[in-house]
């Protein structure tokens, strides 16, 4: 679904610019900020640490060399939130429009209230809505993006994982295609901050075992999501049930499954995923959940056919972005090809 244009969208167009351009008046030289003594000295260290992280995405993953993250904001420390819509007898988000990103499946506001509003507006005309939030967020290459204070207050596993993640956006990004924008940076942010910690701290440092238990936990997920999606999937594409009954077999579904992620979190070895169900499920939290972390298994198989190396997986994507059609499509049939030829060789 496209929308045009409208002069709603020009007065989003207005809050979103008002709120960047605010962010970016405050930022300020992160050397400038490790120089004073304004900060806690763990907080500062893990300042200290982004040019190590973006020196290394750079050198060791192929990731484009940028001016993002070398400013701070320590001001302003509201997030951005985001406001997805979906119906509620299908797994499809509702797109808006803009020029040079093409369609996004959602909207970012510097404000909670006008989020809020936006939801409201989209719960009347019948949709599932989601209200999310960001810490982090790429204008691919438009701004400087600074860094945001609640990034250096979290863990270094988040701060490294999200600045690659962030990183992967400004390398690539596809116009309208964001189940494969967020896919593939959630694979380099993982198994980039894990070759980063392996790199800068060894292999038995604390951080880089957390770094691979947050890889183990996030095909754990991805799993469970991909059986869930494709149940509910099941469950609107079937055109004998009426709309009435496919909305209380979906709330069967959604009980049954929340259940069934009580015993997948037993078996996870962070809390990543922790607060999974809390908002309450429906399609368009489900659809925004997955953009992340319903195809990292597709890119984690592309990535092992590319010998493991982030930058080769980087610039096959680069050459298969080049032709029109869905991505995750077309790497899916990349993949079936290779598996065939495989077959015929083993044969």
């Amino acid at each position: 679904m496209i929308l045009p244009l409208t002069g709603c969208q020009i007065s989003y167009l207005f809050h979103a610019a008002a709120g960047q351009f605010r962010f970016l008046y405050h930022a300020v030289p992160v050397e400038e900020v490790l120089q004073q003594g304004s900060l806690p000295a763990e907080q500062k260290r893990r300042l200290a640490l982004v040019s190590r992280i973006k020196e290394f995405g750079e050198n060791e993953l192929g990731l484009k060399e940028s001016d993002n993250y070398e400013t701070i904001n320590l001001k302003d420390q509201s997030p951005v939130y985001t406001v997805s819509a979906s119906p509620k007898d299908k797994l499809a988000l509702v797109t808006w429009w803009f020029p040079v990103v093409g369609d996004l499946p959602y909207l970012g506001f510097f404000d909670l209230e006008a989020a809020r509003k936006q939801r409201d507006s989209l719960m009347a005309k019948d949709l599932d809505t989601f209200v999310g939030r960001a810490e982090a967020y790429s204008t691919l290459g438009w701004f400087k993006d600074p860094l945001s204070l609640h990034l250096i207050q979290g863990s270094d596993l988040n701060l490294v994982e999200t600045i690659l993640h962030e990183m992967t956006h400004t390398t690539l990004y596809v116009k309208g295609q964001g189940e494969f924008n967020e896919g593939l940076a959630q694979l380099v942010g993982k198994t980039g901050a894990l070759l980063f910690f392996e790199q800068t701290f060894g292999p038995s440092h604390p951080a880089t075992k957390e770094a691979h238990d947050s890889i183990c936990d996030e095909g754990l997920f991805s799993t469970f999501l991909v059986s869930l999606l494709s149940e509910l999937d099941a469950l609107y594409k079937d055109e004998q049930i009426p709309y009435s009954l496919k909305l209380s077999e979906r709330e069967k579904t959604f009980a049954r499954y929340t259940e069934k992620f009580s015993e997948v979190k037993e078996q996870m070895r962070t809390k990543r995923f922790a607060n999974f169900c809390q908002p309450g499920l429906n399609n368009a939290y489900l659809m925004s959940v997955g953009l992340y972390h319903r195809h990292y298994g597709l890119f984690e198989t592309v990535l092992a056919r590319k010998g493991n190396s982030l930058k080769e997986l980087l610039l096959f994507f680069q050459g298969l972005s080049r032709d029109k059609g869905n991505l995750i499509d077309r790497t899916r049939e990349w993949v079936d090809r290779q598996n065939a030829g495989q077959e015929r060789a083993s044969s």
